[in-house]
């Protein structure tokens, strides 16, 4: 920017951007209001720069806002998926080493953007009101699917799936408390925003598993004709 240039588009020489210059420079820099919101704190006079700070102020908020606002409105619609398969022993043992396996494709005709599976069912309340953590642990996650870890508990993200496609995730897990247990699935198409998911038949894509967890050392055999130790 050289010597007697504007501070930005919509500002004139020796003029401090007010929100007008604002608005004016968002229409001249089209998709790079982030190249130009620092230099609207640009003021000539030292009488301005209480009102400079403020604006500088009001247009990095307003430069934030535009940063990413494609990406969360590109997150929204509905998107069809097909949960091909939920698969977990119904029998377990304590110390057994159980591995809760999902398949979901996608169903529909576009990209789902983040696809997001849920577990619910690693704890349930004890019923205790003496302790400071009221819940059980039901399943430790040995192995967590390979690259899908999130910050949110219990939920975890694969990226994007193109239409047709479909990804298979795998809980490696060990059983902790005996009882009935039920281990909740739901597929969602982003951790935030407003994109939703659906089957095709028009239903939420969401299930349980009831599984019967028991204190005792699961029963073994050896199979005569192929030699394998079978557990039962």
């Amino acid at each position: 920017m050289g010597p007697g240039a504007p501070a930005h588009p919509g500002a004139s020489v020796g003029e401090c951007p007010g929100p007008r210059h604002l608005q004016r420079g968002a229409e001249a820099a089209g998709g790079r209001r982030g190249l130009w919101y620092v230099g609207a704190a640009v003021c000539s006079g030292p009488a301005n720069l209480r009102a400079c700070a403020v604006v500088a102020a009001a247009s990095l908020v307003f430069a934030a806002a535009g940063c990413g606002g494609a990406e969360r409105r590109d997150a929204g619609g509905t998107y069809t998926v097909d949960i091909v398969r939920a698969q977990f022993p119904e029998h377990q043992h304590l110390a057994d080493k159980p591995a809760f396996v999902m398949t979901v494709r996608n169903a529909g005709r576009a990209t789902i953007p983040n696809l997001v599976v849920t577990l619910h069912g690693f704890s349930e309340r004890s019923g205790s009101t003496s302790q400071a953590d009221p819940r059980s642990l039901v399943w430790l996650v040995d192995e967590p699917p390979s690259g899908a870890v999130t910050a949110i508990e219990d939920t975890w993200t694969t990226g994007p799936l193109a239409p047709g496609g479909r990804v298979t995730l795998r809980w490696l897990l060990t059983p902790v408390l005996a009882g009935t247990h039920e281990l909740g699935y739901a597929v969602a198409a982003g951790v935030a925003g407003t994109a939703k998911t659906r089957l095709a038949g028009g239903g939420r894509p969401r299930g349980s598993i009831m599984v019967r967890v028991d204190d005792g050392p699961a029963q073994a055999r050896v199979d005569p004709h192929t030699g394998r130790v079978i557990r039962e």
